[in-house]
């Protein structure tokens, strides 16, 4: 791809050519060789992507994230400055193992503000990771986590708006402001077709 179709800031360290069209990667980040970038991307600054990390396109890498090899981000996710993920769950210096602990981030998903992603899991679609949360599970889509571990506090719409909680979990239709409709079926919430 040429470089004119997207923007690598003259301080930035970019060896991958695999970045998409319209996508920006701003001072002091590196992008190491076989990471894969989409489409209109912002990289901030002071990023480091690591070999055989894939970004989707429309994703937002605020400041200071260092996103490791075997994590796997989505379209349309924010990644909120200074967002810690892990690849090891076993670390120790100077060993090596031969696959990385696979983190996966959904469509949608928001990541807040130092929040910390413990490796091997997957945030689901449109999930919200709370500044500061240390996620030690997976988080099923459209669910809101808190705390230290930790802990689903709720529910989302892909808009980012609470939903009412309460009627959530009584397998009530709930209807954002933005007009989408949710409903509990099988312990996971859906988003109900238009109209439905």
């Amino acid at each position: 791809m040429a470089d004119s179709e997207y923007f690598v800031h003259p301080k930035a360290i970019c060896d991958s050519s695999n970045i998409g069209t319209g996508t920006r990667i701003w001072a002091f980040s590196n992008i190491q060789e076989r990471a894969v970038i989409g489409a209109d991307c912002n990289i901030c600054d002071h990023c480091f992507v690591e070999h055989d990390v894939t970004i989707g396109d429309r994703v937002t890498v605020k400041n200071g994230v260092s996103l490791w090899t075997g994590v796997t981000i989505e379209d349309d996710v924010f990644i909120g400055p200074n967002a810690v993920f892990t690849n090891d769950i076993k670390p120790r210096s100077k060993v090596f193992h031969d696959q990385p602990d696979r983190t996966l981030i959904r469509l949608g998903a928001t990541i807040g503000a130092n929040a910390v992603i413990i490796a091997g899991h997957t945030v689901g679609r449109f999930a919200f990771i709370g500044a500061g949360a240390v996620l030690t599970k997976d988080a099923p889509d459209f669910t809101l986590w808190l705390g230290n571990p930790a802990r689903i506090a709720g529910y989302v719409c892909a808009c980012a708006e609470r939903l009412d909680g309460d009627a959530v979990e009584r397998g009530d239709v709930v209807t954002c402001s933005c007009g989408r409709k949710y409903r509990l079926e099988n312990k996971v919430v859906i988003k109900l077709p238009d109209g439905g």
